[in-house]
């Protein structure tokens, strides 16, 4: 975990009031994470820390690309990735089971958001993941491909004798 140590915000000095810091994402800061959906990026993370007397609003404005696979083609692509969200940080010696806010020991000194800026960033990829996203168009030769895979799956599937019988009985 010794590539997380610089996403440690030091906030015990710090007065009332909005400081920024600035994270540069790279490859050595996913392979920190055990079994990361993501092996190549470069992302620049803008963090905003708003310090107050009992709690702190973190919010991460991240951008840049991330390396995948195309969900249709398979060819890898440069993902463009931006988005912006906020953490709510509390300090209490009580724990709490409010999964919206994260709870720190008073007395706390600093906060280590790596793992804060990888989960924000793991949830803005996409569900389907295609090079329309990226303004790339998709390998033909591979896309040709499927569509004959797929007629020639078509052509070979056998007859299911229960959906013939279902296909003509609306026209009774």
């Amino acid at each position: 975990m010794d590539a997380l140590l610089e996403f440690s915000i030091p906030f015990f000095g710090l007065g009332d009031g909005v400081h920024e810091f600035d994270f540069q994402i790279d490859n050595d800061f996913f392979a920190a994470f055990e079994a990361s959906p993501i092996q190549t990026g470069q992302i620049h993370s803008h963090t905003t820390l708003d310090k107050r007397p009992d709690m702190m609003v973190l919010t991460f404005e991240n951008k840049g690309t991330v390396r995948t696979s195309c969900d249709r083609c398979l060819e890898d692509f440069d993902l463009p990735i931006e988005n912006t969200d906020s953490l709510i940080v509390k300090f209490s010696d009580e724990p709490s089971d409010d999964p919206d806010v994260v709870h720190l020991p008073k007395g706390t000194k600093s906060i280590n958001v790596a793992e804060y800026i990888y989960e924000f960033i793991v949830l803005a990829i996409p569900m389907i993941k295609t090079h329309d996203l990226a303004d790339e168009d998709c390998d033909e030769e591979m896309l040709n491909y499927l569509d004959i895979q797929e007629e020639e799956a078509e052509d070979n599937e056998p007859e299911n004798p229960i959906w013939g019988a279902l296909k003509n009985f609306n026209k009774n």
